[in-house]
């Protein structure tokens, strides 16, 4: 099994979150990269309370790092992106509300 450094990791992850938001599988083709690791750097990522694609934690599980991203992210947002922003995250436009 090979070993991934932990730049190599967060560089493949940031595929998946905006701008990009490209899907796990095709990063995974991409990357070369198999599917089954991919979805275990993403639990480790919930894990830790980071905001990743399909995370369902609350938003009130989130650490104050991983949640300053996601408000400066979000701050401009339009009531649909917001929606849609959520739609992407797993998350719900109430948490995000409580948020600010």
């Amino acid at each position: 099994m090979p070993r991934y450094s932990e730049d190599r990791k967060a560089d493949v992850l940031k595929k998946l979150l905006p701008p990009q938001n490209r899907s796990d599988l095709s990063v995974s083709a991409s990357e070369g990269i198999s599917d089954v690791t991919l979805y275990s750097w993403l639990k480790q990522c919930r894990q830790q309370r980071m905001p990743v694609p399909g995370n369902r934690t609350t938003g009130e599980d989130w650490s104050p790092e991983a949640k300053l991203p996601v408000a400066i992210e979000t701050a401009l947002m339009s009531e649909a992106e917001l929606s849609a922003y959520c739609r992407e995250k797993g998350l719900y436009a109430e948490q995000m509300q409580r948020r600010k």
